[in-house]
């Protein structure tokens, strides 16, 4: 895998070893070392990466996401994961059952017949109202336990193409090697289990490496110092919407106020809860340069849209710019601090991320990933317009505001 995301120096400066130390304090959660993370921008990266990882595999592919509906890469996905279970490969499919609702059959039927099982997280019982609001939004690829892709992508036509129209979407995954992918794979285990029947054993049929033992060997040099080359400290991040509180709210939280110097967040639905206000608005004002890039006329959800507009007049008094992007939707979800830490994964900054979906997040150090995050963002900046304070009531008319208002007391949905 290419290595140009992960090249930088292995020596730890002041301000990253404060915030691995307050991450994990905070999280208690380790940080591994020798891991590398490769940036892959929109589908005509994404999608090429994904593919080639499953061809190559010779052990195991394991796949949760949250959507997974229709077109070419859809087709192609099925096919790729049939090929591999097809070549004796072990092949695990987790679906969330109410984001890929809109899932042809016929891919299932393709994947199953090929002997892929395939399983539905949080099954459509309606007797079971409780649970129905409990999704995994959670976006996880990892084949033979060595490489793992995470970020935001669906497996959709919307996420095709490289943003040459609005209806290509803009989106980042990763791709990550190293010691960390073990803790995403027991991230994704965390959900298949759960998924199964009761007297199912599934750790009892996980792949066997092989007796080989150069493979065996190979296999734990990996697993102790990482892919040659590979600088990245990574930090897995499982959240469980189990209660009122998730690991996702204290994450947002503990990057924050660790913050001293920049913020830059990208995100698909920007519906802060009243206290992520206060925290964004007070960073801004300890004197951190907090950006927030969300979308602007192509956001497939309005109601979200509406909701986030409320909290603008807050925002931009305190100081903090908000852009929105122009071209397309943008469905990446990003956090960048003091140009050395990324926050990826699948996290939105909404009320969902926060209390109601399982999402999975990666914190790496390695200000190479994070230097090349940032020209990304500010690539992006350049087709998007910026929310200026002084033309606030111009562009939102009173009608406008009685509907963010409105979206803002349902921002629990969205």
């Amino acid at each position: 895998m290419p290595s140009d995301d992960a090249d930088a120096a292995s020596s730890t400066t002041p301000d990253e070893g404060r915030i691995q130390a307050r991450l994990e304090e905070r999280l208690g959660v380790p940080f591994t070392r020798g891991n590398r993370v490769q940036a892959l921008r929109n589908g005509v990266e994404i999608f090429p990466a994904m593919l080639q990882a499953i061809e190559e595999a010779s052990h195991s592919v394991e796949l949760e996401t949250f959507i997974y509906w229709s077109g070419a890469v859809a087709e192609r996905m099925a096919e790729a994961l049939a090929d591999a279970s097809r070549r004796g490969v072990e092949v695990r499919v987790l679906l969330d059952a109410a984001g890929c609702l809109p899932m042809d059959d016929e891919l299932r039927t393709v994947m199953r017949e090929a002997g892929v099982e395939v399983r539905d997280f949080g099954p459509l019982r309606p007797w079971r109202f409780w649970e129905l609001d409990h999704r995994t939004h959670r976006k996880i690829l990892v084949c033979d336990g060595r490489l793992g892709f995470t970020g935001g992508v669906g497996i959709a036509e919307e996420w095709e193409g490289d943003v040459r129209s609005p209806e290509e979407w803009r989106e980042t995954h990763f791709a990550l090697q190293g010691p960390a992918v073990q803790g995403l794979r027991g991230t994704f285990l965390e959900h298949w289990l759960a998924a199964g029947e009761e007297s199912d054993d599934a750790t009892a049929r996980l792949p066997d490496w092989g007796g080989d033992e150069s493979s065996a060997k190979a296999r734990d040099q990996t697993s102790r110092e990482g892919p040659e080359g590979g600088e990245a400290r990574v930090q897995v991040i499982a959240s469980t919407a189990a209660g009122r509180w998730s690991t996702a709210q204290t994450l947002f939280r503990a990057l924050v106020d660790e913050a001293r110097h920049s913020v830059q967040i990208t995100t698909a639905y920007f519906v802060p809860e009243p206290d992520v206000v206060d925290l964004l608005c007070g960073a801004a004002e300890r004197g951190v340069e907090v950006d927030i890039l969300h979308p602007g006329p192509h956001i497939d959800h309005r109601v979200s849209q509406l909701a986030g507009e409320a909290v603008y007049p807050e925002l931009l008094d305190a100081g903090v710019r908000i852009w929105r992007y122009q071209k397309s939707m943008i469905h990446a979800k990003v956090l960048i601090v003091d140009g050395v830490l990324s926050c990826i994964g699948s996290v939105n900054l909404n009320h969902r991320s926060a209390q109601k979906d399982d999402e999975v997040a990666l914190n790496v150090l390695d200000r190479g990933l994070a230097a090349r995050l940032s020209g990304h963002f500010h690539e992006d900046l350049t087709v998007s317009e910026a929310v200026a304070r002084e033309s606030l009531e111009e562009d939102l008319p009173w009608w406008r505001r009685v509907a963010a208002k409105a979206a803002s007391m349902v921002r629990a949905e969205v």
